[in-house]
């Protein structure tokens, strides 16, 4: 995720320099077609530069919104994880009693319970970006880890150890039936974040979408480009190029929004909220072993 307000040229030109190139070579070959071919046999009119233009303006305003839409839907979900891990921890630690259990086995069960909880987010990121990491393991304990690998859904195994502990919580009498319904609607609510971020990752977003709003983007360079090489000659090649930039550089922006989960600077930061999520669950569990914050790459992005 961006957290400056502006980019470097050196960032800009970095991606979007193929497109430059393409834009420049389209515009350069359109002008000599103009020059040599088409001025002879055709007189193409201005409207048509005004109504495509218009009509693309559209179709990448509408892929914008509808990635833009998909990257704070994604956001919105993460922040409710954050919130639903505190309060999961928050209860374990003080809305439980020892009940038929020992104090030691009681404050035992509580550590498994939250080291387990910050495995699941690094799961569930895991299984968003599509690797292997690994690191989730380490706040697993054997027993649970070997429980885990049995799943293909590692974040969804996670939970299940979740409710047998609550379940265990529930018979030793270390919780009350009010207080295990409260638990359990936490449960869920993980299951429901889990499964809508799973929606947003294996939902693609429409091909046909993309392919003809690129398609539409070098169609009206072409035409702006004959059009204005009539008023302004070999001009029309920086002009062509200039509207052409913003119209791809535009759609650009928008596309980079339409994968919230990918490992991209315009994705969501999970690498940040992740650590955020297992500093506090470490503090409030009274660990002194804690790793230190996500730092920004360049000063410009986190991931």
């Amino acid at each position: 995720m961006l957290i400056t307000q502006n980019l470097s040229l050196v960032r800009i030109l970095r991606s979007t320099w193929k497109v430059d190139l393409m834009m420049i070579f389209t515009c350069v070959a359109t002008y000599y077609l103009h020059e040599y071919i088409v001025s002879r046999a055709i007189q193409i009119p201005a409207t048509l530069a005004t109504l495509l233009g218009t009509a693309i303006a559209f179709f990448v305003g509408f892929n914008n919104n509808q990635a833009y839409s998909r990257w704070w839907e994604a956001r919105t979900i993460w922040g409710a994880i954050v919130n639903d891990s505190r309060s999961w921890t928050r209860n374990i630690l003080y809305y439980t009693v020892p009940g038929e259990l020992t104090i030691d086995e009681l404050a035992a069960l509580k550590k498994r319970i939250i080291f387990r909880q910050i495995a699941f987010i690094y799961a569930l990121k895991e299984s968003l970006r599509r690797n292997a990491e690994g690191y989730y393991k380490q706040f697993l304990s054997e027993t649970d880890l070997e429980q885990v690998n049995k799943e293909s859904n590692t974040a969804n195994a996670i939970l299940s150890l979740h409710a047998i502990d609550l379940q265990q919580l529930s018979q030793a009498h270390a919780i009350d039936e009010f207080r295990f319904v409260q638990f359990n609607t936490l449960i869920s609510a993980l299951t429901d974040h889990m499964g809508r971020s799973e929606r947003i990752r294996n939902t693609v977003f429409p091909t046909s979408y993309i392919y003809f709003t690129r398609l539409f983007i070098w169609a009206f360079v072409i035409f702006l480009t004959l059009i204005l090489a009539d008023a302004v000659g070999g001009w029309s090649i920086v002009i062509g190029w200039i509207i052409g930039f913003i119209f791809h550089v535009t759609h650009q922006n928008g596309m980079g929004l339409m994968d919230p989960f990918d490992e991209i600077s315009t994705g969501i930061p999970l690498n940040q909220i992740c650590r955020t999520i297992e500093i506090n669950l470490l503090q409030m569990l009274g660990e002194k072993d804690i790793p230190p914050p996500v730092q920004p790459i360049n000063q410009e992005y986190y991931l």
